[in-house]
């Protein structure tokens, strides 16, 4: 018994103590984690991999800090804003400044630190634009989409535990929440809210539900959370059901057909 409670003590203390390492292509958008998808400046991304932070703790200020409970993230050697962190995931935001000026699409070192070492730096892919529609769950579930209306969520009654949810209709003003749509005009600090302006997305994003277009009212940042992009778009004549996709599409990339809206 004592033999036993050795090693589990000495395997803990190990694990506990282990140097951080990201998974490979575990750097994506924190909203889609869509694989194999560049990333864009101003966005939020998730870090998949083990032993990342000691605690699970959440920012509770904003500018985000570039250190929570001793773990940080560098993107080429400059640290990150955090807003999460935990032993196997971190969300922080990609800077704005990821990549030189004039320079749209390129390639990134990042590296996670904390109180027992660095990892080993993985490239990321980053592109003007990738977004990615906040869901519940995360990357493939109902969209949160607001309806402006009353403040309800886009989805069948009953559909999210604890949130006001029932079904959209054609002509209603959705708010949408997304990452990764990419420069806008007077950019903030990294890690900064966007409350002390209205700041507009330079491209505008193609907005599709039922594989129709959308009406897009507004592109920009949301005022209260850095990173998060948000939408205003009018419900288009599209058939009634309880998960009709919606998605983004800036340039090449189109967001997963997964995430979706109920509409009656």
């Amino acid at each position: 018994m004592r033999t036993l409670i050795f090693l589990l003590t000495l395997l803990l203390a190990v694990s506990a103590s282990a140097q951080p390492s990201i998974f490979t292509g575990g750097v994506v958008n924190a909203a889609s984690f869509a694989a194999a998808q560049p990333v864009a400046p101003g966005s939020l991304i998730a870090i998949f991999g083990n032993s990342l932070a000691d605690s699970l703790l959440s920012s509770d200020t904003v500018p985000w800090s570039a250190n929570l409970g001793g773990a940080s993230v560098s993107v080429n050697g400059a640290p990150i804003p955090l807003s999460f962190v935990s032993t196997g995931q971190i969300n922080a935001q990609m800077p704005w400044n990821a990549l030189p000026p004039g320079v749209t699409s390129g390639t990134v070192n990042v590296s996670v630190q904390n109180t027992h070492g660095a990892s080993v730096s993985v490239p990321v892919n980053v592109g003007p634009a990738a977004p990615g529609i906040f869901s519940i769950p995360a990357g493939a579930g109902y969209a949160v989409a607001v309806n402006n209306r009353d403040g309800s969520v886009a989805a069948p009654p009953g559909a999210i535990s604890g949130i006001v949810t029932h079904p959209a209709a054609v002509g209603d003003v959705l708010i949408l929440y997304a990452t990764g749509l990419g420069a806008v005009d007077n950019t903030p600090a990294n890690g900064a809210a966007s409350l002390d302006m209205v700041r507009n997305t330079l491209a505008v994003p193609t907005v599709l539900i039922g594989g129709n277009s959308a009406q897009v009212l507004f592109h920009g940042l949301s005022p209260q959370f850095p990173g998060v992009n948000q939408i205003n778009l009018v419900v288009p004549q599209v058939s009634s059901g309880s998960s009709v996709p919606i998605q983004l599409q800036m340039g090449n990339i189109t967001s997963t057909n997964q995430v979706v809206i109920a509409i009656q």
